[in-house]
């Protein structure tokens, strides 16, 4: 899942490389400082030595990944992003959250036992 989140930041990056220069701290930087904390809060939580720090940072993720996907969309409607583009970027960013979800689950049944 960390990989993937690394995957969905490079796409990003890649994908407001060509954002008009009036985006370079607008829309282009909330893009890139959302998605790359996707994969900086799963790390971080990895990191950390209980269950319940390890699931806050997977919630923060869950959080970003929302953001990132709101950005997109209000991209795409820019016509920032073609909507081909848009919806790769999209899928991969649902994909994160339920992979997200997922693993809290799996966290928290371990912590209950």
């Amino acid at each position: 899942m960390w990989q993937k989140a690394l995957d969905l930041a490079v796409d990003c990056y890649k994908a407001t490389e060509m954002f008009p220069a009036t985006e370079t701290f607008g829309l282009s930087s909330q893009i890139r400082r959302a998605v790359v904390s996707v994969a900086a809060n799963i790390a971080e939580g990895h990191g950390r030595e209980t269950s319940g720090s390890f699931i806050q940072f997977l919630r923060i993720a869950q959080g970003s990944v929302k953001e990132t996907e709101t950005h997109i969309l209000l991209s795409a409607r820019l016509g920032f992003i073609e909507l081909v583009k848009a919806e790769a970027l999209l899928h991969k960013a649902t994909e994160i959250g339920k992979m997200l979800r997922g693993l809290i689950r799996r966290v928290q049944e371990k912590q209950e036992k």
